[in-house]
């Protein structure tokens, strides 16, 4: 028995499903996982992939046994390796057995389809030309459908495949009978092709075309769906293949050329100019530029040198680097965010549980409607043969493939869309947040402000040169490691080029710094120091300095030659694009808030610069989440934007949560969203997106239904030959599919 030890412990595990067919199979086997005691099982028909947690006690073997015991394979797939992530092999493509099978049955059932339609064509014997032909296409290319129909019935389950299967042997069948038994086999007979059913004489008329043509289209259908989700997908396998293939590793002082999966945590690597980095890492030896534009979106190169962390897959772009691997494999932030597009596509939605349902009551139910057609048509006096026809042009209208394909294709492609627009959606049931959110909360340091100070505002008393201000005041604080006095030091190198030397450079604790640069004594810091040395801050520069203070920045007192000269003003900056984004978030029907624990002068100067209203300042990390929980008891629907640890606990907390992905790992864990880019823009192509994939969903939803329900009748009442009906079925699915792709053309504003 398992303990309650063991029950409390679960593990995750995702099986690679074969043998699916449609959105009916996944649901069957999603059942048949969930039965097992304590276990929770999400089966993608899209991704062909099960998503089970387990309780320790249940071996993975015993759920491989339960996906076979429904009829179909299950297999743990083997972890994706670095080296494996170039291109694909040919023998691995999923698609080239379908395509061989379409291939053979549009050849073989264009000629039958013509013979039929085309009386002119009906020479003598036509009617064993079009067996011989039809033959193959029912036995063989409609093979999969027939397997599968069969796999059903031994469990007592009915698919799309029955209807597929049932409408195909339901045509072939009566043909032979007519064929062989009936008047249809005489030498010279002929029929003409018509859309609607007459009554006429059973054994005198084949529907072979119905058996070749329904199973060509359909195996079209899904060929299409197929080569639509390899497309969908592309951006994810995209993302893996950005990695480095092979890396030098130095071993015994010389270098040794490894296939990157086989590199170890603590092993020293070389990267030169124009090679990618191999993994996660700390640099030890060199400086350089990297292009980590693959994960943040920025154009400009970082400047690293020894000590700073680098990221797998990112370029360098400047001078030789020694490495040394920190996070390897599946730890890697590009490995985590290929499974965070990944886990996105093998989630489910509460809108794709709908078409599941429906599916699963919809066979049986069509099933019956067909048993009933046939019966109502021959108590009606109808002949055997328009009875027949509108029984099969029902099973093969009915068949719901697009209503399977509605929500899977459209996620595909929005997630995959969205990866490369930088944003990773964490599973598909964040679309459905979206479509209600009416409030935005937004952190300010490193959300709407860069989170970094910089040195905005320089004050000079009567007769002073700013340039020489800046210069001095530049080259004592770049001798400090203080934040205020790196912006201060930062913004003077861009302004006026190199600075000088410093001699008896000393930091005063608590006041500021003091040294002499060009042979003056200079003094940085609080007004305290500089009154010390008796250098009184002139009136007007008071004045200037209160006013800063009041506003929420940090002033910085600059004297020199015995008086106080300058006010420099620091600031943590607003992002460019931050106001502009607050517009577009307005415009989308939320109303923004800022959230900070920042004092509330500080606050309200960087609300009023971007356009927000509504603050929230002076906050503790653990008051955050309250303020999220009180803005939800009021009734709103609540987005939280946030980068930061203390963010984490209220982008849990939040209706949608949203990382930004220059912010924390566990800010970015605790988010539904990842943005990875630091532009708040970002935040709105989000929403925006998974706003239109929701209604691409619901789009797609609506026209399989609404095709099969209108369509239905006209079949029951003999107006549909069964080859059209199952031509206007495949169009249906290919209707789906294009819509979906069309989420492709998505363009984001912050792109």
């Amino acid at each position: 028995m398992t303990s309650d030890v063991d029950q409390a412990r679960t593990t995750e595990v995702e099986l690679a499903i074969t043998g699916m067919t449609c959105a009916s199979c996944a649901m069957r086997i999603e059942k048949k996982l969930n039965k097992l005691d304590g276990v929770t099982a999400t089966v993608n028909y899209a991704t062909e992939k099960a998503k089970v947690t387990y309780p320790a006690g249940i071996e993975p073997r015993r759920l491989i046994e339960q996906v076979e015991a429904a009829g179909y394979s299950a297999a743990v797939p083997a972890p994706a390796k670095s080296a494996d992530l170039g291109e694909p092999r040919e023998e691995a493509d999923p698609i080239a057995p379908l395509r061989q099978r379409l291939i053979g049955s549009a050849v073989l059932s264009v000629p039958v389809i013509l013979l039929a339609m085309v009386p002119a064509l009906q020479f003598t014997y036509w009617q064993w030309i079009s067996l011989t032909l039809a033959a193959p296409v029912l036995v063989w290319a409609a093979w999969p459908f027939h397997k599968a129909a069969w796999a059903n019935l031994r469990h007592g389950a009915a698919t799309m495949d029955t209807l597929i299967s049932m409408g195909t042997l339901a045509a072939f069948l009566w043909s032979l009978y007519a064929l062989l038994f009936g008047t249809a086999g005489t030498p010279g007979m002929t029929h003409p092709f018509e859309l609607t059913v007459q009554r006429m004489a059973g054994d005198g008329n084949i529907y072979l075309e119905v058996a070749a043509g329904v199973t060509t289209f359909i195996l079209a259908g899904r060929y299409f769906e197929a080569r639509s989700k390899r497309r969908a997908g592309a951006a994810l396998r995209a993302l893996l293949e950005l990695g480095a293939k092979d890396v030098a590793v130095l071993r015994d002082g010389g270098e040794v050329r490894i296939p990157v999966d086989q590199l170890a945590v603590g092993d020293e690597f070389v990267v030169r100019p124009g090679e990618k980095i191999a993994t996660d890492g700390v640099i030890t030896e060199g400086s350089s530029a990297v292009d980590a534009s693959m994960l943040t979106g920025e154009s400009v190169p970082v400047e690293v040198g020894p000590g700073d962390a680098v990221v797998g897959a990112t370029v360098n772009a400047g001078g030789r680097l020694v490495v040394r691997a920190t996070r390897v494999g599946a730890d890697t932030q590009l490995a985590q965010m290929a499974k965070l597009v990944e886990d996105a596509q093998t989630g489910k939605a509460q809108v794709q549980r709908l078409a599941d349902r429906v599916s699963a009551v919809f066979v049986p139910v069509v099933i019956a409607l067909s048993a009933g057609t046939l019966m109502f048509w021959l108590g009606a006096g109808g002949s055997v043969a328009a009875a027949f026809t509108a029984a099969v042009a029902v099973l093969i209208i009915a068949c719901p493939c697009a209503l399977g394909l509605a929500t899977p294709t459209a996620l595909l492609v929005g997630t995959g869309r969205g990866a490369q627009l930088g944003i990773l959606i964490k599973g598909p049931e964040v679309l459905e947040s979206t479509r209600a959110v009416d409030t935005v909360v937004l952190d300010k340091t490193g959300t709407v402000t860069t989170g970094q100070m910089s040195l905005v505002a320089v004050h000079v008393a009567d007769g002073v040169d700013t340039e020489e201000t800046l210069r001095l005041a530049g080259a004592l604080e770049d001798a400090s490691e203080h934040p205020i006095a790196q912006a201060i030091a930062r913004s003077a190198r861009e302004r006026v080029g190199e600075l000088p030397s410093v001699e008896g450079f000393a930091n005063v604790e608590g006041l500021g710094v003091q040294g002499i640069v060009d042979g003056k004594a200079v003094l940085a810091g609080r007004s305290a120091l500089l009154e010390e040395w008796a250098h009184h801050l002139p009136e007007a520069l008071a004045e200037v300095k209160a006013a800063e203070e009041k506003e929420g920045r940090t002033a910085v007192v600059v004297g020199w030659d015995g008086k106080a000269r300058a006010v420099l003003v620091v600031a943590d900056t607003v992002k460019p694009t931050s106001a502009e984004a607050i517009t577009q978030l307005r415009a989308l029907g939320l109303t923004p808030v800022l959230l900070t624990g920042d004092n509330e002068a500080v606050a309200r100067a960087v609300a009023a610069e971007v356009g927000i209203t509504e603050v929230i300042a002076e906050v503790l990390p653990k008051d955050k989440v309250d303020v999220v929980k009180r803005l939800q008891g009021e009734g709103k629907v609540v987005a939280m934007v946030g980068d930061g640890v203390n963010d984490a606990a209220a982008l849990a907390q939040a209706d949608l949560g949203l990382a930004m992905g220059t912010g924390t790992d566990v800010a970015i864990e605790a988010s539904d969203l990842t943005l990875v880019r630091g532009d708040l823009r970002a935040a709105v192509d989000a929403i925006r997106l998974s706003r239109r994939t929701l209604r691409t969903i619901k789009g797609n939803l609506f026209w399989a239904f609404a095709y099969n329900v209108a369509a239905l009748p006209l079949a029951a009442a003999g107006l549909l030959n069964p080859m059209i009906a199952g031509a206007a079925m495949a169009f249906s699915s290919v209707f789906v599919v294009t819509n979906s792709l069309r989420l492709k053309g998505f363009r984001g504003t912050a792109s």
